[in-house]
């Protein structure tokens, strides 16, 4: 008799600790899902919100909106359900596509097809979430254009502060009368590491395209294994930005027309200069100034803008190599550029379509770079000796000069 008085109590805790653990599981999603969502926002690329949200201990619901800070390209909607258990929160959703400044659905209307679904993960206890989007097969056809796409597949993972993205696009082609463009199949590695607002941020983007085709009467260009990589690093001191490509091998009439390698980087844009930049955008965008022009623009976030070039940006040409077997031509070079960033205020954003306003800017730039092995056929085409091996370019207040030369015509 003892223990049975025990057992009614004893339930009764377990549901309470069931409905308590309930509640948790659901506050923690809540607090987690804004969290992320304000972090990503603070980047300062897209405006988010997030609306419609009802919150319960069982199940949740609410709609994200991401789109561009200025204009109306693009608009993507992201209902969701949410299916709250004690370890584990189930989300599912569609993702509503729009495009244009009348907000066409790019599914259902464009493309006739339904929008994608999506679904997702997040386990309480690790706050980790985990997910992934299937994108199906479509083809639009019109008179003699056509684009056909055969699907993919994109998986996301991750925490608030770290987040991963693995993409697998299969082929699609673009046809027009007898130009026809081919890429595909490609896969796209990327991750986003953070700290709390975006303070200082690290992503990392690697796509690699299997293969590449270009076809038209008189030309076919076949390209294998490109690859791209790609390095932002913002830190309490600079933005920091890295490129790396390999053309993997291009081909034309049987032949090797061009591989080769690159690999750049910008330097020494000022973070803090930065991160005041993109506050302003965000509230020049929050205060529905939509319609501003471009100039108009540009004069309310010129200061904030010419604070990013203070420390004086270097661009660096870390590697060039490139080689045409079926031209016998090769590059070799590196070399760096540099931007004086004193006296910003007698400079101007404003106008530069006007090659005079362009000047002042073209004055402020320095640097040199070095070709090496140089092929005679360049140096001849530069008016320079036909032994020339090594091509010496100098870029003083803005003014070229090659091998202590001036800069020819280079078009004649």
């Amino acid at each position: 008799m003892r223990k049975e008085r025990l057992i009614v109590p004893l339930l009764v805790v377990l549901l309470l600790a069931w409905f308590g653990a309930q509640a948790v599981s659901s506050w923690l999603f809540e607090r987690e899902m804004s969290r992320t969502l304000a972090d990503l926002e603070a980047r300062g690329e897209l405006a988010i919100e997030r609306v419609d949200v009802e919150q319960g201990w069982w199940s949740s619901t609410g709609r994200i909106h991401l789109a561009p800070l200025f204009g109306q390209m693009w608009h993507l909607e992201l209902p969701y359900q949410a299916r709250h258990g004690v370890l584990r929160t189930h989300l599912d959703g569609e993702a509503m596509l729009r495009h244009g400044p009348d907000g066409t659905h790019l599914f259902d209307e464009s493309l006739a097809s339904t929008p994608p679904l999506w679904e997702a993960s997040y386990h309480t206890l690790t706050g980790t979430l985990e997910g992934g989007l299937q994108l199906a097969p479509l083809r639009i056809t019109q008179q003699e254009r056509e684009l056909a796409f055969d699907g993919g597949r994109l998986r996301f993972s991750g925490e608030q502060g770290n987040w991963r993205l693995r993409a697998r696009l299969e082929s699609w082609f673009l046809s027009d009368g007898e130009t026809r463009l081919e890429v595909g199949p490609a896969t796209l590695n990327s991750q986003y590491a953070y700290t709390q607002d975006a303070h200082s941020f690290t992503q990392e983007d690697r796509l690699q395209i299997e293969s590449l085709s270009w076809r038209q009467p008189q030309l076919a260009l076949d390209a294998s294994d490109v690859r791209v990589m790609n390095r932002t690093l913002l830190d309490d001191q600079e933005l920091r930005l890295q490129l790396e490509l390999d053309l993997g091998e291009i081909h034309t009439a049987e032949q090797v027309l061009l591989r080769g390698q690159t690999e750049v980087e910008l330097s020494r844009l000022h973070a803090d200069a930065i991160r005041t930049a993109m506050l302003q955008l965000r509230k020049l965008a929050a205060s529905g100034h939509h319609g501003l022009k471009r100039d108009d623009m540009l004069v309310e976030l010129q200061p904030y803008l010419l604070a990013i070039l203070q420390d004086s940006p270097r661009l660096d040409l870390l590697r060039l190599e490139l080689e045409s077997p079926m031209l016998g031509l090769s590059a070799r070079a590196d070399g760096s550029l540099f931007f004086d960033g004193r006296r910003l205020e007698e400079l101007s954003l404003v106008g530069l379509d006007d090659s005079a306003a362009r000047e002042p800017w073209r004055r402020r730039l320095d640097g040199d770079f070095t070709w090496y092995d140089l092929p005679t056929v360049v140096a001849l085409w530069l008016g320079l000796p036909l032994d020339t091996r090594t091509l010496e370019v100098d870029i003083g207040r803005g003014q070229v000069r090659v091998n202590s030369r001036p800069l020819p015509p280079l078009w004649r």
